[in-house]
């Protein structure tokens, strides 16, 4: 126990959570020089010292402890605080993006998530998925949207893209290569980036939220992609050509697909 009094007494940014009665489960909160909170918990099996413990934290990154008999619980508070140094710019990138733009997906981050998908415009979003270990560099991008709004953006990503500049943010890079500034947070609301699916009048079914819009642009409906499947399937109209589904859209009967990524049920 003396070693985790240790660490209590050393660093005022390490504070005992819990700990079990046979002392084999220790949860620490641990603070980070940005001041981001992160939980460690530490499990010391039977073989403890001789084997490594278990010790479990929500990183965006593999995390295993490098250990000795003579490997104490300080040293597994340092080997962690290292790591979480190691991704100060990764959370420093993805804080920003949080704080200065609508986030639609996911709802709530955990540390640990590298995606997030960001509103553009009504019915139009890029998700961007980082690299944790080299969060200034172009992260790979998806937009989804009507093909007619997402089009140009393919089209001033690709012939921008050499324009990325590692050492400026991520943020201000996707709005230099899209030629775009992203729907502020103080002149607008989340809601209006967020329609229900025109199918099951919903916004989330389950995790889910609408990523499938018509591409007509006097309907523009966003729909989730099961609900459209569903729908698709149900028709006696509707085609399907390998992974791609031709139908007609519920709203104004224009031709619609569905292309199936990944199959929503």
């Amino acid at each position: 126990m003396c070693d985790l009094l240790t660490i209590l007494s050393l660093s005022p940014y390490c504070r005992l959570l819990f700990v079990d009665n046979e002392f084999s489960t220790i949860k620490l909160k641990m603070e980070d020089s940005s001041g981001r909170d992160h939980v460690v918990v530490v499990r010391l099996g039977a073989g403890y010292p001789y084997k490594a413990p278990d010790c479990c934290v929500d990183l965006p990154v593999a995390f295993s402890i490098s250990w000795t008999p003579q490997t104490n619980i300080q040293d597994i508070y340092n080997q962690v605080l290292s790591t979480l140094e190691s991704l100060k710019g990764f959370w420093d990138t993805l804080d920003e993006i949080d704080t200065k733009t609508w986030v639609l997906e996911p709802e709530k981050p955990t540390r640990s998530a590298t995606m997030r998908r960001i509103a553009i415009g009504n019915n139009v979003s890029i998700t961007i998925d980082l690299d944790p270990r080299h969060p200034n560099m172009l992260p790979e991008c998806y937009f989804l949207g009507a093909d007619h709004v997402v089009q140009p953006l393919k089209d001033k990503l690709n012939s921008n893209v050499h324009l990325w500049d590692p050492d400026v943010g991520l943020l201000q890079n996707l709005k230099d290569i899209l030629e775009i500034d992203f729907p502020s947070k103080s002149d607008l609301k989340k809601s209006d980036f967020t329609m229900d699916c025109g199918i099951c009048y919903a916004y989330r079914l389950d995790s889910a939220i609408p990523d499938q819009v018509c591409d007509d642009p006097h309907c523009a409906q966003p729909f989730h992609q099961a609900c459209l499947y569903e729908w698709l399937n149900g028709l006696p109209s509707s085609r399907q050509s390998f992974n791609i589904i031709y139908g007609e859209c519920p709203y104004c009967t224009k031709p619609i697909t569905l292309k199936l990524l990944n199959k929503p049920f």
